[in-house]
């Protein structure tokens, strides 16, 4: 079974507009030092576009999506109309039911808004249903009737990104830098593209890391962006210090303290790693306060004590209806899902049981609540995966086999031809399990590509198939990786251990 490293709204990959859109009222010119606008916005109200301004420049500083969201709020208050306002309220959603109807009030006003609002609407929308083509018609249409707009080519950027193409995405990010050259969340794309997508490139990540401080110095977010640089290069002290600092810039943030308790982690000062975590909990919102308490847990993965680790999650599940989270069944999804990760690497099959069974029936509400055939789909080959990959642990590969063969079908309507890889990553997995280390490879060759724990697997693949250099290459990749998710943290020490003997 495969979990995910973090809860998402609406317990599906969508696509972030990552600042996609705003600008004018109306055909009104506004202007701001803080916001670029190049695209088109439609609302009656300058009051309203005010308040759509200081949302989006809360986007575009990486602020709290809560900050966001209260402005976005107060747009629609004094402009019901206000199409993209809705639609930044969805992207900044604090539970599903707030994504959801958003979402469907924002599609429902796009017939009074512009060409290129209506486009971004649709590619929200295409998000929900899967359909990576689909955004990527749109995007690319948005970008032929606002291609002077940097937000528009960040649109098609990111769409580009989901479907791998990741040279052109870097294009497209790249026109954005040269259409607005002072837009920071532009060169934060870039730097997060080159440290996580191939290939990669930490040297042009950190140029594009350092722009963006300069032009933002006084926001925490890009020493954030920063510290994420000195971290995929292995340089962990300096990544301490750029969270310090960007915690020093906004002491009301937890998220700063939280990615220290990660760095703190790797580096095995667990005290210090689990007091920052209790910082940035004392901190959160109540959503960002259920993420951060499943990243404390991590740390006794770390330490190597995973039945600590599950102690520990349990005790959060048990805590999160008294914690007024939003997002309550996601919060619960990722306690669960994480706990049947550790618990299912250490072989404890009955707790992996006992939790996917919870987190099924989470997965069904959630289904429910939605209502599209997509949603209940996709929680479904969810569900499959998981029961896929508890039988190949167990040894039954049949059933394993046959898992991934129903996800590949709930999936198979899907406009996105990547949504076969979640499935090769089980079928590698199977046959490694069974010592044929070539089919297992051939799998993983077709699995996700970003994804640390199959990362591994495939270094042991190529160990067990005889190719050492390979496998030493990834193991070292494993080992430095240094970005904190539960598959990371089952296979860190093991891989250091590799390349250290």
């Amino acid at each position: 079974m495969r979990a995910s490293s973090k809860p998402v709204i609406a317990i599906l990959a969508l696509l972030p507009l990552a600042g996609c859109q705003q600008e004018q009222a109306g055909r009104m010119e506004m202007a701001t030092a803080d916001v670029v606008m190049t695209m088109p916005v439609t609302t009656s109200s300058e009051e309203a576009m005010q308040d759509f301004m200081r949302g989006q420049h809360a986007m575009d500083m990486g602020r709290r999506t809560e900050e966001a969201n209260a402005h976005f709020r107060q747009a629609v208050e004094k402009d019901p109309q206000f199409c993209m306002a809705y639609l930044r309220i969805a992207n900044t959603a604090q539970s599903p039911e707030e994504f959801r109807t958003n979402l469907e009030t924002a599609a429902g006003l796009a017939e009074g808004a512009s060409e290129a609002e209506r486009l971004l609407v649709d590619i929200a929308q295409k998000g929900l249903e899967n359909n990576v083509q689909g955004q990527l018609q749109s995007a690319e249409r948005l970008v032929e009737i606002e291609s002077a707009s940097p937000r528009a080519w960040l649109a098609l950027a990111g769409v580009q990104a989901t479907l791998g193409q990741n040279v052109e995405s870097r294009a497209a990010m790249t026109r954005a830098t040269e259409l607005a050259p002072e837009l920071v969340p532009a060169y934060v794309q870039l730097a997060n593209s080159y440290l996580f997508l191939d290939p990669k490139d930490f040297t042009r990540a950190e140029e594009y890391a350092q722009r963006a401080v300069e032009l933002a110095p006084g926001e925490p977010m890009p020493h954030d962006m920063l510290g994420d640089v000195y971290r995929a290069q292995n340089e962990l002290e300096q990544a301490r210090d750029a969270y310090t600092r960007a915690a020093e810039l906004d002491p009301t943030n937890g998220s700063p303290l939280q990615q220290r308790g990660h760095v703190n982690s790797f580096l095995g000062n667990y005290d210090e790693a689990r007091a920052d975590y209790d910082a940035a909990i004392a901190l959160g919102t109540p959503n960002e306060q259920a993420s951060y308490a499943v990243y404390r847990a991590h740390v006794s993965v770390y330490a190597g004590d995973p039945q600590a680790a599950i102690d520990e999650l349990n005790e959060h599940l048990q805590a999160i209806d008294g914690m007024n989270v939003p997002n309550a069944r996601g919060a619960k999804i990722f306690a669960l899902s994480t706990a049947a990760f550790i618990a299912l690497h250490h072989r404890m099959f009955e707790v992996t049981e006992h939790a996917l069974q919870q987190e099924a029936a989470l997965r069904m509400e959630l289904a429910d609540e939605f209502g599209t055939d997509r949603v209940r789909r996709f929680q479904l080959g969810v569900m499959a995966l998981n029961e896929g990959w508890l039988a190949a642990f167990r040894g039954d590969y049949a059933t394993a086999s046959a898992k991934a063969q129903e996800y590949m079908e709930l999936v198979e309507p899907d406009q996105n031809p990547r949504k076969h890889e979640p499935a090769h990553d089980l079928l590698g997995q199977i046959e490694l399990l069974q010592g044929n280390h070539e089919a297992a490879l051939a799998h993983f060759e077709q699995g996700v590509p970003t994804d640390i724990y199959m990362t591994y697997m495939k270094a042991v693949a190529h160990e067990g198939a005889g190719n050492a250099e390979q496998a030493r290459e990834l193991y070292e990749t494993v080992a430095r990786y240094n970005f904190n998710n539960v598959g990371y943290a089952l296979v860190r020490a093991d891989a250091i251990a590799k390349i250290s003997g």
